[in-house]
């Protein structure tokens, strides 16, 4: 047998050895459907639905207490977080310029009052001449007229001496209500003016065992919430804990920022603790839906296409585009809404139609005469190394001599 020949069978024998391991490689890498997408249970349960907001912390009531009078802060009793009761002083205004007022008003009256007694001696002298035809009837009527005008004036002195003394009495701030000083902006020394409007000068929360958030919450939300639904919220300051409210008022007056419309909705919250202070800043749910025992898939299912349905996205009818494009607008809160999800028979993906309901944010609600408790649906493509196709993954060389 000649060398020549000798070269072909071997090229032939190492063909044949390529071609089997190539097929026995291809065999043991044929990857199954569960291996190219990753899967999931479809489970049955609880599902609830909530819309989210931020809001500040604040008291029911919180009081401004203000002056009426202008003056120098001469005294100060209370300060940051102090406990107050109702007509407690508070603070003290200068009352120097409102006594002296009060002593000239005085004055006044008695000098008025001597006026009142000395037209009243002479009306009666006026009346008992008069008796006696010793004076004309007119000289009675001045008389008489004289001792009503020093009673009128008498009057004026009082009301102004009244008048002067309520203002030293303002002069004398107290507290309107029991409950906590939160604020407080003026120290002794500085100078209030009232001569326009009340200035604030401390702000007292009558109750902090009683708080209230005040929150914006989109229009597209609004029509979800009613009042009475229970809220939860929670805090910077305690990161650990959920707190819970409910909604206490829907505000109609909107508020409108670069034509964003949003409402303020007011959530009551009990803080039997005090532990939620003022001015924190809440961070609310508030729970709009909440469906029991129905069947419940991962968000990412519903999202899930296969790369072959991506090219035939131009494909699909306006039906089942409209029925997606309604899901979405809606939320999932309209049972009508249609979604899709893919199952695997007959070893590759299959799209079955669904009812789409409520979802929290992870789990969505559907409901499909196809679909029943532990089928699994696909929720992506699984690409990890191990299971690369051949081309990809191959290392496999051989070297011909």
């Amino acid at each position: 047998m000649s060398r020549i020949i000798k070269k072909i069978i071997l090229f032939i024998v190492l063909l044949g050895l390529i071609g089997g391991a190539f097929y026995y490689y291809k065999q043991r890498t044929t990857l199954q459907p569960e291996q190219l997408y990753r899967l999931q249970e479809i489970t049955q349960g609880d599902v609830s639905q909530s819309v989210s907001a931020n809001g500040t912390l604040n008291p029911v009531t919180l009081i401004s207490v203000g002056a009426q009078v202008s003056g120098r802060v001469s005294k100060l009793y209370v300060d940051f977080n102090d406990r107050v009761e109702k007509d407690q002083i508070l603070l003290e205004l200068d009352d120097a310029l409102f006594t002296s007022q009060i002593a000239q008003s005085e004055g006044n009256v008695r000098n008025v009052q001597a006026s009142v007694e000395l037209a009243q001696a002479n009306e009666v002298r006026i009346r008992s001449l008069f008796s006696q035809e010793y004076v004309s009837k007119q000289e009675l009527d001045q008389s008489v007229q004289a001792l009503k005008s020093a009673r009128a004036q008498l009057d004026t002195a009082r009301g102004q001496l009244l008048r002067d003394k309520t203002n030293q009495s303002y002069s004398v701030i107290r507290s309107p209500v029991s409950g906590v000083v939160v604020d407080r902006v003026v120290d002794v020394g500085q100078t209030v003016a009232a001569s326009f409007q009340t200035p604030t000068l401390i702000k007292i929360a009558q109750d902090l065992s009683k708080m209230q958030i005040d929150s914006s919450f989109a229009e597209a939300d609004i029509g979800k919430i009613k009042v009475g639904q229970k809220a939860k919220f929670s805090v910077d300051a305690f990161t650990s804990r959920s707190f819970e409210g409910a909604v206490k008022q829907l505000r109609l007056n909107p508020t409108v920022t670069s034509n964003v419309v949003t409402y303020d909705v007011v959530i009551s919250v009990d803080n039997p603790e005090q532990i939620l202070l003022p001015g924190m800043t809440a961070y609310v749910n508030i729970m709009v839906a909440k469906h029991d025992n129905v069947l419940l898939v991962p968000n990412a299912a519903l999202r899930f296409k296969p790369k072959e349905d991506e090219t035939q996205a131009g494909k699909v009818t306006r039906g089942d585009g409209q029925g997606q494009r309604n899901g979405k607008k809606k939320s999932g809160l309209d049972n009508s809404a249609i979604g899709k999800v893919y199952l695997i028979k007959e070893g590759k993906p299959t799209p079955i139609k669904v009812n789409v309901g409520i979802s929290d944010g992870r789990v969505t609600e559907i409901s499909s005469a196809d679909i029943k408790v532990s089928d699994k649906v696909i929720i992506g493509e699984n690409q990890s190394d191990s299971v690369a196709t051949p081309s990809s993954s191959s290392t496999m060389r051989f070297r011909m001599f």
